[in-house]
């Protein structure tokens, strides 16, 4: 093997060994051979060093115990930082590759997209508990919209979790550790400011779905979502509330967490500022019934209104 691979697998676990097994065995059932796995290990015994030790002569496997828990996502960013492929492919530990070609195709889009910096794939859900499955793929009004507008990601992550992307090794682009509830999204906005995003529409990725997801402890947590969402948003310039995906996304975020005055941002964590259109906003959806604000339609027709009153107040 080259001293530089073509592609480093990097892997933040964390004692969830049967996952890390199903992963592992993905990985050596590759027809792409030209790649690292990199192991980053926040586990407080020595399971997953265990299990490695029985993967090393299938895998060139790097393992690194962290003598500190990093936590998410800082383990995510010390497995890139201990990379040395020219490419990362950061998989979490509860995800696998789809089939034996996976590597090969992301190695094929490198090859056949020179310049092009960044890519996402397919991939299909799978919930643990039910085995319910579900194919994601990305429609071409989204992607587009996507290319203009990376922010409109505030609407819909469309690339999906950070398994199901490759980019290169510059150590220039890490996840933001202030944040666990945005953390993907806002590295893909950041990403996408010098990066046109190139999507492989095949099913590469498997991603798993359970209540021991990071994203699961955080959902609907007004602690959670409303300092980080403003955390985000405060990274952008204003202006890109007046694109009606985002403003949407924002209509959504103050309906869904139940904000009806600006003091329950303040009290759930967020002391910055607070754009006027934002503050209105929630002065709006309170005159609204909740049953009524409940109804997509009515909400729909509701925001479409809110913004065409106020979209001349953000400035790009």
């Amino acid at each position: 093997m080259k001293e530089s691979p073509l592609i480093s697998v990097c892997i933040p676990a964390y004692k969830h060994i049967d996952f890390l097994k199903r992963l592992l065995d993905s990985l050596t059932r590759q027809t792409f051979r030209d790649f690292e796995v990199v192991i980053t290990d926040d586990s407080p015994d020595d399971s997953v060093k265990n299990l490695v030790t029985q993967f090393a002569h299938l895998l060139t496997i790097r393992y690194f115990r962290n003598p500190v828990a990093l936590g998410t996502p800082e383990n995510w960013n010390e497995g890139i930082r201990r990379a040395v492929g020219q490419w990362i492919k950061l998989i979490h530990d509860d995800d696998w590759l789809a089939g034996e070609n996976s590597l090969q195709r992301f190695a094929d889009a490198i090859q056949r997209n020179p310049g092009a910096t960044f890519f996402f794939c397919a991939f299909r859900n799978n919930w643990l508990q039910s085995g319910r499955m579900e194919e994601v793929h990305i429609n071409s009004f989204r992607y587009k919209q996507l290319l203009k507008q990376p922010a409109v990601l505030f609407s819909s992550n469309v690339v999906g979790p950070p398994s199901v992307i490759l980019h290169p090794n510059d150590k220039q682009f890490f996840y933001d550790n202030k944040v666990k509830w945005v953390v993907d999204i806002d590295f893909y906005i950041r990403y996408f400011k010098t990066a046109r995003p190139v999507h492989i529409p095949e099913i590469l990725i498997n991603v798993g779905m359970g209540e021991h997801q990071v994203t699961q402890d955080c959902f609907r947590k007004r602690e959670v979502e409303v300092p980080e969402n403003f955390h985000l948003l405060n990274k952008l310039p204003v202006g890109v509330l007046k694109n009606i995906l985002v403003y949407d996304a924002w209509w959504r975020l103050m309906r869904n967490l139940e904000i009806t005055r600006e003091e329950e941002i303040r009290t759930a964590g967020y002391n910055g500022p607070i754009h006027p259109v934002l503050v209105s906003m929630i002065g709006w959806q309170k005159k609204i019934p909740r049953g009524l604000l409940g109804n997509g339609l009515f909400s729909k027709l509701s925001m479409v209104v809110h913004y065409l009153l106020h979209r001349n107040q953000l400035r790009p």
